[in-house]
């Protein structure tokens, strides 16, 4: 069996959940009909141990999703091996039918993304009206998570205070 990052340091249960409820952007890659592959960095909240994407109508993910075509997922972070995490998924898109879940993703959304007088939050409300936006959850057939950052000690000074009798001495 080959060593891979997710078998060697896997990211699984509640560090999961927590990793992905922080991430800020997923990239999603849906086939399209004739094939190509399409793919976006969108944004994602997570509700309920659940993960939740706003789509804007015209979107080819929930189009490509609804066809039955192939979903992959990314959520990811890391310059160098001794810090790199992430979270892959396969799967499909879901609708998000009920009003309120709904609402409540907006929220989410909201909060995680703006704050009370943000300069683009209404426009980004706004837009999501005229625009339709809907949300979508992501329903994954496979996840694979890896977190590289919990095997490392990070070089860090320290001070201690010792008793008096011990310390330098000069010869």
């Amino acid at each position: 069996m080959a060593v891979t990052a997710s078998t060697w340091q896997p990211l699984r249960g509640a560090k999961r959940w927590a990793y992905l409820a922080r991430a800020r952007t997923i990239r999603v890659a849906t086939l399209d009909e004739d094939g190509a592959i399409y793919q976006s960095p969108l944004w994602l909240v997570v509700h309920e141990q659940k993960v939740y994407l706003p789509i804007d109508a015209g979107s080819r993910h929930a189009a490509n999703a609804a066809a039955g075509r192939a979903l992959s997922a990314l959520v990811d972070q890391g310059e160098e091996f001794a810090v790199v995490s992430g979270v892959r998924f396969t799967g499909t898109l879901r609708p998000v039918t009920d009003p309120e879940l709904v609402a409540t993703l907006a929220d989410l959304v909201f909060d995680k993304y703006f704050h009370v007088g943000h300069p683009y939050a209404d426009g980004y409300r706004e837009f999501g009206e005229v625009a339709g936006r809907t949300y979508h959850e992501l329903v994954p057939d496979r996840t694979v998570g890896w977190d590289m950052r919990e095997i490392n000690v990070i070089a860090m000074p320290e001070a201690r205070v010792l008793p008096e009798h011990v310390g330098d001495r000069l010869l």
